[in-house]
């Protein structure tokens, strides 16, 4: 059995999940790469990642380079002295990077590859509608999530799951799943098995504002899967208009409503507590939602302080 020296490569809270599992699981992590600060907010304040912050609360080597085939950084990696590399939603390595270590170097993606390869694969399996995911961990080679894979488990996706309740699951899906390829790369029993790429494999784009942007022609269903997939976060979002005024806004919680009416698509339909968008075949009612300069609030809350005129629409 090979004794473990264990580089760790994240920037996400997802990340901190699975390095918090290696560290409690008693495996020696000799260094921890992550994102370089950068500023946030209005304020523009330095923020750190998540797994900087949980690699300083632990006194864990940490390494923040801009660019991984510097060469500074590339001795200082090299002094680490790792026989091995694990990587969880971090960026793309230089061949330089991933053939450092004997063992070499793994991912865990947060979906059953191949298919989701790409930057958001908890989402989009939510918001193509799937009804189930999991996790894979694979040796990284040079393209982007294409490496042979080690190990993948598979869990069902509740209908009314948020990505937030789902990236949740995955990380501890994700934890187990890492400690059992651990397993395996210490006893020397690995067994891969090649990736294969048909066209009928989904993508996991990354979300930008164009993506996340809800279209009210789709169906009641598509639209539901959309808003749960974007929830907390990035948002799915759109334009609500009334009169002479428009604002940007962020729908968080919503359930579909099915049953037959005469509205255009779109209308918006509010009582003095509840909120309903006219969709094909039905309504979006819309539970928790966000104005611009706002915090998120309740439906209910928003409507105490504001009402929307019978010309109210979405699009």
């Amino acid at each position: 059995m090979e004794k473990l020296r264990i580089v760790f490569m994240g920037t996400p809270e997802f990340a901190v999940g699975i390095l918090d599992t290696i560290i409690k699981n008693n495996y020696e992590v000799v260094g921890v790469i992550t994102a370089a600060d950068k500023p946030a907010g209005r304020g523009q304040k330095i923020k750190y990642s998540a797994v900087k912050e949980y690699a300083l609360e632990n006194n864990l080597s940490l390494l923040q380079p801009t660019n991984l085939k510097d060469e500074v950084f590339l001795q200082d990696l090299k002094a680490l002295n790792a026989n091995l590399q694990i990587v969880v939603a971090f960026r793309m390595l230089p061949e330089v990077v991933w053939k450092m270590p004997k063992l070499g170097t793994f991912n865990l993606h947060a979906s059953l590859l191949p298919n989701y390869r790409g930057a958001a694969p908890i989402n989009w399996a939510i918001i193509n509608g799937d009804t189930k995911t999991g996790v894979t961990t694979f040796f990284i080679d040079d393209k982007i999530d294409t490496g042979a894979i080690i190990l993948s488990s598979e869990t069902e996706i509740a209908p009314d799951e948020t990505v937030g309740q789902l990236h949740d699951r995955l990380m501890v899906l994700g934890s187990g799943t890492v400690l059992s390829t651990l397993t395996l790369i210490e006893n020397g029993t690995v067994v891969t098995s090649v990736q294969k790429d048909s066209p009928e494999i989904k993508t996991a784009y990354k979300l930008n504002k164009e993506n996340c942007k809800i279209d009210w022609a789709k169906s009641a269903v598509e639209i539901y899967n959309q808003i749960r997939g974007l929830n907390p976060y990035p948002s799915a979002w759109c334009f609500f208009s009334d009169k002479e005024e428009e604002w940007s806004v962020k729908i968080h919680d919503a359930k579909v409503l099915f049953e037959d009416h005469d509205y255009e698509l779109g209308s918006l339909i509010c009582t003095k507590k509840e909120m309903k968008i006219a969709v094909e075949k039905g309504y979006i009612q819309v539970l928790s939602l966000q104005f611009p300069g706002k915090k998120k609030m309740k439906t209910a809350e928003l409507l105490n302080g504001m009402s929307f005129s019978v010309e109210s629409k979405v699009y």
